[in-house]
């Protein structure tokens, strides 16, 4: 009976895509998202592909440099593979955001060299920050939204909560460890009356807390170096930003800026559901957008496919990255 039930909670995700997908396939002709995915030509998806180059090189150089400045200086080029590894395992495991942090730490491990313990306080202030930066964009986006009139008062409010919420976690972490204290060490030792069951446990924790003074004493070494990831993760967004407002344009929506935030914001709270890669909720999402603005749905699916191609492209290359550097 239990076993079922495990079966029936694993196979739950795939279920909730797949009706995403029925709906968005009812709603919008396919015949009209591949005339517009024709409409582009090779220099709009050239210029596509760079802008979003670009945005990866600088969301990995946000690692790279928190490496850096714990002494250990690693090939840019090998940073980005590596930071696709860990996007590859993140995105086609359900879940968001979460994932492909281990790999991250291993790859580094493995092939520089790089303690273990500095490894993951690189990779847990990285993932801080990736996680504060992207939901203040979402809480920006769902206040343009609500100013919009697009969405009811009731849901609005809910919106503003749910991502009011979600930001405050990273800014708690992040502020925590500014000021010297060690917040996941702190939980994890809360739970050692179970954990200690585990002859691993306290050597883990022990790990966590080592890990944690070791981001602390980053922050404070080198402030401006931790001000200049904080732009660099800006500075990825305004492109992203860019690109997704370009690519709508090339598929022949003519968006305000203002509709872009919207649009996009829609596509990140998609991205919270825990579902593989946003499957189903990325299309529908872009649908009930586009609609919603008085858009031409098609265009939406037509971008959903478009960064369903990329996310999946790049999550492949990723996961051969990986099992090639484990080898």
């Amino acid at each position: 009976m239990v076993q079922a039930k495990k079966r029936y909670v694993m196979w739950l995700p795939w279920l909730a895509a797949l009706v995403l997908l029925l709906w968005v396939v009812q709603a919008v002709p396919l015949t009209a998202v591949w005339q517009t995915l024709f409409r582009l030509t090779w220099w709009q998806v050239a210029t596509l592909v760079v802008l979003n180059g670009a945005a990866l090189v600088w969301l990995t150089g946000r690692w790279w440099l928190l490496l850096w400045g714990m002494g250990w200086r690693l090939p840019l080029g090998m940073a980005v593979g590596h930071r696709l590894a860990a996007f590859g395992v993140s995105y086609f495991t359900p879940g968001p955001h979460f994932g492909g942090e281990p790999v991250q730490v291993l790859l580094v491990e493995k092939r520089h060299g790089v303690p273990r313990l500095t490894a993951v306080s690189a990779v847990s202030l990285d993932k801080s920050l990736e996680l504060l930066v992207n939901f203040a964009f979402l809480l920006f986006g769902v206040l343009v939204t609500w100013r919009t009139g697009l969405l009811r008062a009731s849901m609005g409010e809910e919106a503003i909560g749910l991502a009011g919420g979600l930001l405050l976690f990273p800014m708690f972490y992040l502020a925590a460890i500014w000021g010297g204290r060690r917040p996941l060490t702190g939980a994890f030792r809360w739970g050692q009356p179970v954990g200690q069951r585990w002859r691993w446990y306290e050597t883990a924790v022990a790990a966590l807390a080592a890990s944690e003074t070791q981001a602390h004493q980053l922050c404070h070494r080198s402030p401006r170096l931790f001000v200049l990831t904080l732009l660099l993760s800006a500075a990825s967004w305004l492109v992203l930003l860019l690109e997704y407002g370009l690519m709508f344009s090339f598929l022949g929506a003519s968006l305000s800026p203002v509709q872009i935030i919207v649009a996009l914001t829609a596509m990140r709270l998609a991205y919270l559901l825990p579902l593989p890669g946003g499957l189903g909720s990325l299309e529908a999402s872009q649908v009930f957008a586009l609609g919603l603005m008085g858009a031409d749905p098609a265009i939406g699916v037509a971008a959903s496919v478009l960064i369903r191609g990329r996310d999946v492209l790049l999550g492949l290359v990723g996961l051969w990255w990986g099992m090639k550097m484990m080898r």
